[in-house]
C-alpha cells in the first residue's frame, strides 16, 4: 500500500514522484522519466515561502496542499484554441488541446497526457483509493486520473483549471 505523499520529505530528499496507483495501472507508464525529470529540476529547491508568492493563493492551495477549485470555476472549462496546456507552477508542457474533452464534471479533462510530464500515486483523501497525478518537474498536484474517460485511451485526466496555464498555437 502506498504513503501519502509527505512533499517535505520528497523535496528534501531529492526522491522524485514515482508511485503508481497499482501495479499495471492505468497511469504507472506516466511514470516513466518522471523521476529523472523531478531529480534534475531546479524546482526541488523551491521553499514554500517562494511557491506562495509565485502563486495565487488559489493555486498555491491546489499545486502544494492538493486542495481542489470549485467545480464549473475555471475559465479553461472553455478554452476551445489549439495549444498546449502547461503546468502553472512550473511551465511543464502537460496536455494538448486536441486531447482536452468535456467530461460534464465542470474541471478541464483530458484523455492523454504528454509522455513524462506527470507522475501519480494512490490517493485515499476520500476513503477509496483513486490515482492522483502531479507535474514531474515540480511535483505541483494537478488532479485525479479515472477509467471513464473515451478513446482512444478511455482515460479521463481531471485537471483543477488553476494549476494550469494556456498556451496557444502560433498561427
Amino acid at each position: 500500500m502506498t504513503q501519502p505523499l509527505d512533499r517535505r520529505a520528497l523535496l528534501l530528499s531529492g526522491s522524485a514522484l514515482l508511485v503508481s496507483a497499482c501495479s499495471g495501472g492505468p497511469a504507472e507508464a506516466q511514470n516513466r522519466g518522471a523521476e529523472a525529470a523531478y531529480a534534475s529540476s531546479p524546482f526541488r529547491r523551491v521553499t514554500d515561502a517562494q511557491w506562495r508568492a509565485r502563486l495565487s493563493p488559489l493555486a498555491y492551495q491546489v499545486l502544494r496542499h492538493e486542495a481542489t477549485e470549485r467545480a464549473g470555476t475555471s475559465p479553461l472549462n472553455d478554452e476551445h484554441r489549439r495549444g498546449v496546456f502547461h503546468c502553472r507552477g512550473c511551465d511543464l508542457a502537460l496536455f494538448r488541446s486536441q486531447w482536452k474533452f468535456d467530461s460534464g464534471t465542470g474541471w478541464p479533462s483530458f484523455h492523454t497526457v504528454i509522455e513524462g510530464a506527470v507522475a501519480t500515486q494512490t490517493d485515499y483523501a476520500l476513503g477509496v483509493p483513486r490515482t492522483e497525478y502531479h507535474c514531474a518537474r515540480c511535483l505541483g498536484h494537478q488532479g485525479h486520473v479515472f477509467e471513464d474517460g473515451p478513446r482512444p485511451t478511455g482515460l479521463r485526466y481531471c485537471n483543477n483549471g488553476v494549476a494550469l496555464s494556456f498556451r496557444p498555437a502560433s498561427a
